[in-house]
C-alpha cells in the first residue's frame, strides 16, 4: 500500500475518487516545476493585506499606549492566523467555491445572511478608515487636499480591479507587498535595545485591566480579520480559473498533496511576513512615541507625523509611504472580499479573472463598496475616531466567522475526503476558542 498522506482524511472507506467519473480522475495536471516565488500567491497577498492602514494605526496605538507590553501578540497570533487562513484556502481549492457559496449551498439562508452581514459591517468601516488614512499620508508627503487624494485612491483601486487582467493584477498585488518593508526600514533607523525587546516579546506579562484587554482584542481583531478568510478562499478559486489545466480537488484528487503543500508554504510565508511587520510597528512606536510620552494615536498618518520630531525624517517618510503602499493593496482586498461574499450569496458569477460584462453584479459591488468607503470619509461619521474600535469590532466578529469556516471545513458532504486532518481541526477550533475567550474577558471587564 502507498503511504497515507496525513493531509487526506478517509470518508467511511469511500473516497472522492470513487465518486468521480474515470475520465475526470485521469485528467490530472502534471506537476510543474516552480520557483519559490512561483509558489507564493493568495497567501502572500492575504498576509500583506492584513497590514492595512487601519491595522497600522492599531499597532501604532498598541505600541504608543502600552510600550512593548503587546509585542507578544504578534508571536502569539501567528499560528492562530496561519491555521485559519490555511483552512480557508483549503476550502476554496478543494470545493472550487468561496466561503459564501458553500454556505449558500449547504446551510440555512439565515446563517448565510448573518455571516455576510457581519463581514459587510467590518469591511465598510475598514474601507472608509483605510482610504482616509491613505489620503492623509499622501498629504503629509506631498501636500495637497486629503479629500482629493481619497477620491483619487478610490477611483484607482476600483479601476485596477475592474479593468486590469487578472494575471497582471495578481503580479501588481505581489509587488505591492514590498511596501511593507518600509516598516522594517523604519525600525532600522532608530536605536533598539534588542535584548529587552526579545524578552518582552517571548515572555508576555499580560494584565486583566479593561484598557489592556481592549488593546489585545483590537490587535487580535486587526490581525485575524474576517475579510481575510473570505478573500483567500476566493483567490484559490480564481487561481483554478486562471490555469485551465487545474480543477478543484473534488474533481482532481490526485493533485491534493501537491496543492496542500503549496497552500501551506504560501500561507505561512504570507502570515509570517505580515506579523513580522506588525511587530516592527509596535516596537518602533513603543521605543519612540511611548518613550516620549505620546500615548494616544488615532490614525496611521498621525503616527507617521508624530515620528518625525522623535525619530527623524527618514522614519517619518518610510512610515507614511508605507501607509499609501499598504492601502493600495488592502482597499481592493476589502472591496473584493465584499463582492465575493455578496455575489456568491445571490448565486451570481464571481471572479477577478472574468471580464466585467461576464460578472456585472460582482464588479458593480466592488465599485459600490469602494464608493461607500469614499463616502464615509465625507460623511458626518468620523472613521478616524472609530478606527481603533473598528479593530475591536473585527475581533468580536471574527469569532462567529471563524466558527462558520470550521463547520464548513469538517463536513464530508462539502469537502469529500479532504475534510481537515486532525492537526488543522484541533488548531482551528483552538484558535476560535482563544479569540472567543479574549473577547468574553474584554466584555466582562467592560460590564463590571
Amino acid at each position: 500500500m502507498p503511504p497515507i498522506d496525513p493531509d487526506l482524511s478517509p470518508l467511511d472507506g469511500q473516497t472522492v475518487a470513487t465518486m468521480v467519473p474515470a475520465p475526470i480522475q485521469e485528467a490530472i495536471p502534471p506537476a510543474k516545476k516552480r520557483s519559490f516565488l512561483g509558489f507564493l500567491g493568495p497567501g502572500l497577498i492575504t498576509g500583506a493585506a492584513d497590514d492595512d492602514p487601519s491595522g497600522i494605526a492599531t499597532y501604532s496605538q498598541a505600541g504608543a499606549q502600552f510600550g512593548l507590553g503587546l509585542a507578544w501578540t504578534m508571536l502569539f497570533t501567528f499560528p492562530l492566523l496561519a491555521c485559519i487562513q490555511e483552512i480557508s484556502a483549503r476550502i476554496g481549492r478543494t470545493t472550487g467555491q468561496g466561503i459564501a457559496a458553500n454556505l449558500r449551498d449547504f446551510y440555512p439562508r439565515p446563517l448565510l445572511f448573518v455571516t455576510v452581514g457581519l463581514l459587510m459591517i467590518a469591511n465598510t468601516i475598514n474601507l472608509g478608515a483605510d482610504l482616509g488614512a491613505m489620503g492623509e499620508a499622501l498629504k503629509l508627503l506631498m501636500g495637497g487636499a486629503g479629500h482629493i487624494h481619497v477620491i483619487a485612491f478610490g477611483l484607482f483601486c476600483a479601476s485596477i480591479q475592474i479593468f486590469m487582467p487578472y494575471g497582471q493584477y495578481v503580479n501588481f498585488l505581489k509587488w505591492l507587498t514590498l511596501a511593507l518593508l518600509a516598516y522594517v526600514a523604519t525600525l532600522l533607523v532608530i536605536e533598539v535595545p534588542w535584548t529587552d525587546v526579545l524578552l518582552r516579546t517571548l515572555v508576555p506579562a499580560p494584565t486583566f485591566e479593561r484598557d489592556y484587554l481592549i488593546g489585545v482584542v483590537a490587535v487580535f481583531g486587526t490581525t485575524i480579520a474576517p475579510y481575510l478568510i473570505f478573500w483567500q478562499a476566493a483567490e484559490e478559486v480564481d487561481e483554478i480559473a486562471l490555469h485551465p489545466e487545474c480543477r478543484s480537488l473534488i474533481l482532481s484528487p490526485a493533485a491534493a498533496s501537491r496543492e496542500f503543500r503549496r497552500i501551506r508554504l504560501d500561507t505561512y510565508v504570507g502570515i509570517g511576513f505580515s506579523n513580522l511587520v506588525g511587530l516592527c510597528i509596535i516596537i518602533t512606536t513603543a521605543l519612540t512615541l511611548h518613550a516620549s510620552g505620546v500615548t494616544t494615536i488615532e490614525t496611521a498618518a498621525q503616527a507617521a507625523a508624530a515620528l518625525r520630531p522623535i525619530a527623524g525624517p527618514l522614519a517619518f517618510i518610510a512610515f507614511a509611504a508605507g501607509i499609501v503602499g499598504t492601502g493600495l493593496l488592502a482597499v481592493p482586498v476589502l472591496a473584493g472580499s465584499s463582492a465575493y461574499a455578496i455575489a456568491e450569496s445571490i448565486n451570481r458569477p464571481v471572479g477577478l479573472g472574468r471580464k466585467p460584462r461576464e460578472a456585472l453584479t460582482f464588479y458593480s459591488i466592488i465599485a459600490a463598496a469602494t464608493l461607500i468607503g469614499v463616502a464615509i470619509h465625507f460623511s458626518p461619521i468620523d472613521p478616524i475616531k472609530a478606527l481603533y474600535w473598528s479593530a475591536v469590532l473585527n475581533g468580536i466578529l471574527s469569532v462567529p466567522i471563524m466558527a462558520v469556516t470550521m463547520v464548513i471545513a469538517v463536513q464530508p458532504r462539502i469537502m469529500g475526503r479532504f475534510v481537515l486532518p486532525a492537526y488543522l481541526r484541533w488548531g482551528g477550533w483552538i484558535s476560535t476558542a482563544i479569540i472567543a475567550s479574549i473577547v468574553v474577558a474584554m466584555l466582562a471587564t467592560m460590564i463590571t
